[in-house]
């Protein structure tokens, strides 16, 4: 297959930190161009930290691929330049501070009923209304206002979730409603506005325990590595104190599991663990039991077991793990000269290249051949 299914496509991208440049790395690694507006100091997750090479992880992670231009848009002649851009996008991305882009002079629908085939999303932290709408929100402000903080890790003092999830599932939404506009411009020949929220994004993540909690009667507690509606699902030890976490999720597997690793088929049918349910409610008993058996069994005794039983199972790994895991798949990457390798993306495609384009530098492409300041053809 020669093209990727993007090809053509401009997408201007007037972004910082992690939702929106997420989005566009993932449209320009499906063939789009993406032409990243930074300011002149650039985008400060260029600043979060400097572990890879000299350069920050975060911003080599998610602006592979993209060309650099760096404005003030405090200056006329700098926001000409960007008008001059968007009129020949397909998308215009953009996640300033509440309000900032509309002061600017760059208000989505005012953009869209000057071009109407142009396709724009407004990503926010609390959306476009609403009493908390001009609030700033982080990640992990977004953690903890939604619930999914509540809802994580173990009893005790509160923790965040170890990766920027709000901005990460906001930047995937954001990908979702540009794909869908980009299909319904091809139908209708008309752009859309597309509104994401971080806010909206962590309380989709939220359905299930806020429907528990709203027509259930209850909550889910914190219960770490156990599952606070299945059982059993959780770590147990190993005689020679490794690690395992097992997941039961139907009846079936609940028999196999006692048959084949408990040793004690007769537990399939005890009352107090017959089902999923009485089993979460007799969770104390039945992990006791559990851990009696895996108490008795090295790591390679329990695995062996375990997977006679088809159990599902698996490892706590540190990154350092996830590093040499063989079941990794990474892509190489130029960073200042050096190759660093990358997790590849999450979808295996037959556009996929062997290597990832490296991550510009600041104002990389303001002035080179071919780069933001010659025309750009918007695509059919």
């Amino acid at each position: 297959m020669t093209g990727k299914p993007l090809d053509g496509i401009v997408v201007v991208a007037l972004e910082q930190a992690v939702a929106a440049p997420y989005c566009s790395s993932r449209l320009a690694d499906a063939g789009a161009r993406v032409i990243k507006i930074e300011r002149p100091e650039g985008d400060f997750a260029r600043g979060y930290d400097s572990a890879v090479f000299g350069e920050s992880s975060y911003f080599i992670w998610i602006n592979r691929g993209k060309e650099s231009i760096a404005l003030d848009l405090k200056r006329e002649p700098d926001k000409a330049q960007l008008r001059s851009l968007i009129a020949a996008a397909d998308v215009f991305i953009q996640n300033l501070a509440p309000g900032a882009a509309g002061r600017l002079g760059f208000d989505a629908a005012a953009l869209r009923a000057a071009h109407p085939r142009l396709i724009t999303c407004d990503i926010s932290g609390y959306g476009e209304s609403g009493p908390l709408h001009q609030l700033k929100a982080y990640d992990l402000l977004v953690q903890a206002e939604s619930g999914l903080v509540a809802v994580s890790g173990a009893p005790g003092p509160w923790g965040r979730i170890g990766v920027s999830i709000c901005d990460i599932t906001a930047g995937m939404n954001a990908l979702i409603g540009i794909q869908q506009a980009l299909l319904h411009r091809k139908r209708t020949g008309v752009g859309s506005g597309i509104q994401v929220s971080l806010f909206d994004s962590a309380a989709e993540l939220m359905a299930v325990p806020y429907l528990q909690a709203r027509y259930g009667g209850s909550a889910p507690e914190r219960v770490g590595l156990k599952h606070p509606s299945i059982a059993p699902y959780g770590a147990f030890t190993c005689a020679d104190g490794r690690e395992l976490v097992l997941s039961i999720q139907n009846e079936r597997e609940w028999a196999n599991f006692c048959i084949s690793f408990m040793l004690q088929p007769e537990l399939a049918t005890e009352p107090r663990f017959v089902n999923n349910t009485v089993r979460t409610s007799n969770r104390v008993e039945l992990e006791a039991l559990i851990q009696a058996v895996f108490s008795e069994l090295n790591h390679a005794a329990a695995v062996d077991r375990l997977t006679e039983a088809q159990t599902a199972f698996g490892a706590i790994n540190s990154v350092y793990d996830l590093i040499s895991h063989p079941q990794l798949r990474t892509r190489a990457m130029q960073v200042n000269g050096r190759s660093v390798q990358i997790p590849a993306t999450p979808y295996v495609t037959e556009w996929d290249d062997k290597t990832f384009p490296p991550a510009p530098r600041v104002n990389d492409h303001q002035n080179l051949p071919g780069g933001v300041t010659q025309p750009v053809v918007r695509s059919a």
